[in-house]
């Protein structure tokens, strides 16, 4: 499962590099939702790229994310205020008498100042780092679909909710982030070869066996740890991967642009590191094919995810 991703989270390098047109409105509506105080994640690099972007009517989007990067300031500042508080009150009680209760609070309390000095900094940066590009089930990312003719670029949740299904879904298979290629047509039919998307991704994330990773076996004594690698191709080059997705509506939530990752087998070097799916890059040359599909010649889009991009993926231990 590709639990992560790095994301180009840019929608200038998909109007650069694929001639795409983005859909302003449903960006604007992510933005405003999210200023409105619903719960809607969405990576600091995509951020960054609309608060310093002009023209093409996203201004609208630089003033969202102002407005909603001075609310969480706000709340950092206060959180700040008071996990002080609480160190100074666990370090006076430490100083009269050593508690466990006390020596836990300290604990707790040095740690999420860290961590809110972190994320005030994180807010305060106007250049991304590689961290800000990632994304994980739940939150929203650039999806490059086929509209009306054309390569458009929408903001969707990294984990699909297939249309007519209900709002529980979500929590029922909470796995949907990604589609097995073995069950293409099977669990994902009403999507194969009718909604297709392409995720512009330079490094992806896998959770696995430390004693996997490291090309050994399980000691006698040992306790099987998990480790979290980074897999990159050694090109350096982005990958487009494929991509489902669907549009839900529904009367007892919002509507809903989501998606999920087609995975495969693996290539033997994502294999030895000790996982079992692999995400699937696809050639440029099969970029309109894919995104606009004959629903009645699944044989041709399967074909596409045969003939992929197979690049070497070196890995390492993510930080």
């Amino acid at each position: 499962m590709c639990y992560s991703a790095q994301v180009c989270q840019n929608y200038r390098d998909y109007v650069r590099l694929y001639g795409a047109d983005i859909s302003i409105d449903r960006f604007v509506q992510l933005y405003w939702d999210r200023r409105a105080g619903e719960k809607i994640r969405v990576a600091r690099a995509m951020d960054l790229a609309f608060a310093q972007a002009r023209g093409q009517g996203v201004e609208q989007i630089a003033e969202l994310v102002a407005e909603f990067d001075a609310q969480q300031a706000s709340r950092l500042q206060q959180e700040l205020f008071r996990q002080r508080t609480r160190l100074a009150n666990a370090e006076r009680k430490l100083q009269e008498r050593f508690t466990k209760a006390a020596s836990e609070s300290q604990r707790i309390a040095t740690d999420k100042i860290a961590q809110t000095r972190t994320r005030l900094a994180d807010l305060a940066r106007t250049q991304p780092i590689d961290r800000d590009a990632r994304i994980f089930p739940g939150w929203y990312a650039p999806v490059m679909v086929w509209e009306q003719g054309r390569r458009v670029i929408k903001p969707m949740r990294y984990q699909c909710r297939p249309a007519g299904k209900p709002v529980v879904y979500d929590t029922r298979y909470p796995g949907c982030y990604n589609a097995r290629r073995d069950n293409l047509e099977g669990f994902w039919k009403g999507q194969f070869g009718v909604s297709h998307g392409l995720m512009l991704v330079s490094a992806f994330y896998e959770n696995v066996s430390r004693h996997q990773a490291e090309g050994r076996a399980l000691g006698v004594d040992e306790t099987e740890q998990n480790v979290i690698l980074e897999f990159r191709p050694q090109s350096g080059q982005d990958m487009l991967v494929a991509c489902l997705w669907s549009h839900w509506t529904g009367a007892d939530a919002p509507e809903l642009l989501s998606f999920a990752a087609i995975t495969d087998t693996p290539p033997p070097e994502v294999a030895a590191a000790g996982h079992d799916r692999c995400i699937i890059p696809i050639r440029h040359e099969h970029i309109d094919a894919w995104l606009n599909p004959a629903p009645g010649n699944l044989a041709a889009m399967q074909a596409i995810l045969d003939d992929r991009e197979r690049p070497y993926y070196a890995h390492r231990m993510a930080a």
